[in-house]
């Protein structure tokens, strides 16, 4: 007999819980806000709407269905089932936050504060959610196929993300590490940067494309479903050693960028979450591509 569809719930502390966990009263936040020239209204207003959004789409879920909830910062002790419907209320951010933790399930983005999110990922409102929970069952209906990247490391290590994987120091020293596809023929470069930036479409108009416009990329950029990636090496350092001729470049579906570490330390984390990194020494080798994983986004 199979399991009836679960819907989870992914959300975020507001930052009004979090001025209360730090001060403990609305009256000490208030007072703290106040002395930085802030106004907790703004604050308890928003933690309002979201919560008043997360109501609306709890009572939206079908009776039969079973129903969970999961707080970003849990995201990654969560176990995620296959019959799973997410719906993620809150940020765009929020949406590829959880994006590395499924494998296929359909995703709806609700947006809490509509014209303060710019809606790329979380694209509709609280009063959508029951026709848009029904949809997310049915074969065929309006999805979007969202491209991943992923980091393998040679020690089996995976990480996964929706916008872009960063591969680099921890602190602000210098990364040190040979750089160059992924084949027995080519031959990799030794480079001393600040880190290798590697993304999607997705990602394309965050990070990525502000290293784009910085240097002055003639390369285009790929959109969110399409399947190519494209990367960038932050200020590579010209030496007797080191080179600059591999700073960017284009990873078509089945093409790898093979990084092999020269450093004591580096890391590699996705979409800006430094808590879930690969830890890489100095020898380890890192592939990383596109991932045969996609973000099935409800449209």
């Amino acid at each position: 007999m199979s399991l009836a569809p679960r819907a989870v719930l992914v959300h975020r502390t507001t930052e009004y819980e979090e001025l209360l966990a730090r001060h403990g009263t609305h009256g000490q936040a208030e007072f703290f806000l106040a002395s930085r020239g802030r106004s907790i209204q703004e604050v308890a207003e928003r933690h309002h709407r979201t919560h008043r959004t997360l109501a609306e789409v709890a009572a939206a879920v079908p009776a039969r269905w079973r129903r969970a909830r999961v707080e970003r910062a849990d995201l990654d002790r969560f176990l995620f089932g296959p019959e799973d419907v997410v719906v993620v209320v809150g940020q765009d951010g929020l949406v590829a936050n959880a994006a590395k933790y499924l494998a296929g399930q359909p995703v709806i983005g609700i947006d809490t504060e509509p014209g303060r999110n710019p809606g790329v990922l979380v694209r509709h409102r609280g009063a959508d959610a029951a026709k848009l929970l029904a949809a997310a069952l049915v074969p065929g209906a309006g999805v979007d196929e969202l491209t991943m990247v992923q980091a393998v490391s040679d020690d089996t290590q995976r990480l996964l993300a929706l916008n872009e994987i960063y591969l680099g120091p921890p602190g602000h020293q210098t990364a040190r590490y040979r750089i160059g596809p992924d084949t027995d023929t080519a031959t990799p470069e030794a480079q001393a940067s600040s880190g290798v930036l590697v993304g999607t479409g997705t990602g394309a108009t965050g990070w990525l494309r502000s290293l784009w416009q910085q240097s002055g990329s003639a390369l285009p950029l790929p959109g969110p479903a399409e399947q190519r990636l494209i990367w960038f090496v932050r200020e590579a350092w010209p030496s007797p050693a080191t080179g600059t001729s591999r700073v960017e470049g284009v990873l078509a579906a089945a093409e790898r960028l093979r990084v092999t570490v020269e450093s004591d330390r580096l890391v590699a984390f996705g979409d800006g979450v430094e808590s879930d990194a690969l830890e890489l020494t100095w020898g380890q080798s890192v592939r990383i591509g596109m991932s045969d994983v996609a973000l099935r986004l409800v449209s």
